[in-house]
């Protein structure tokens, strides 16, 4: 399977989840995003490191550098390889004297520690065709980094598949108190699809 390189272009707080974060990824040639909402402690990581900010003590995956660094491993690439009932499946490519190791990882912590090694990122059409969000006009629009809606990503129909079915029925929950019916039904079957599975 042919690989295809993603470049963070934003981290935005969710409107619909307490506490969690869009981490929105951008194919580097093509229009496509893939939002993957992570924990505040992992946007948190990644931000520092973007904004080139230095923490008084070392965060968790600066650690980790860090002992990469002191035993020669190199972090080469981050691979997000599947995606399973809105859950996306990362794999950190090391090189330690000449030999490859893969190691399994939470997508957003195999970012972290991308961005701290300055490695690519990649994953597989499949995953982009299921999860990815098609923003058309891109030299039209105004998207800043913080600015991607993260309610537009969250609910929309091609990312819908992407989100795990807790968070599925906490949103159909809401958007039902909102009388936002159209979008409650698009959630309520995405839940019964994934019932009946």
């Amino acid at each position: 399977m042919e690989k295809i390189q993603l470049d963070i272009v934003g981290l935005s707080y969710s409107q619909t989840q307490s506490g969690a974060y869009a981490l929105v990824l951008c194919e580097t040639e093509g229009q496509r995003r893939l939002p993957i909402i992570i924990g505040g402690f992992e946007a948190q990581a990644i931000a520092i490191e973007l904004e080139s900010m230095q923490p008084s003590r070392p965060l968790t995956h600066d650690l980790f550098k860090s002992f990469a660094t002191e035993f020669e491993i190199e972090v080469t690439e981050v691979i997000i390889y599947n995606l399973v009932e809105g859950i996306f499946f990362a794999k950190i490519m090391c090189l330690q004297n000449g030999r490859e190791v893969k190691i399994d990882s939470r997508t957003s912590d195999a970012i972290a520690l991308a961005v701290r090694f300055n490695c690519p990122i990649y994953t597989f059409e499949f995953i982009l065709g299921t999860a990815g969000v098609v923003v058309e006009d891109q030299e039209n629009e105004d998207l800043s980094e913080n600015d991607v809606s993260m309610e537009e990503l969250v609910t929309s129909k091609e990312s819908i598949e992407s989100i795990s079915l807790d968070d599925l029925e906490s949103q159909l929950k809401e958007a039902i108190a909102n009388e936002d019916y159209e979008n409650a039904s698009r959630i309520r079957d995405e839940i019964d699809r994934r019932k009946s599975q």
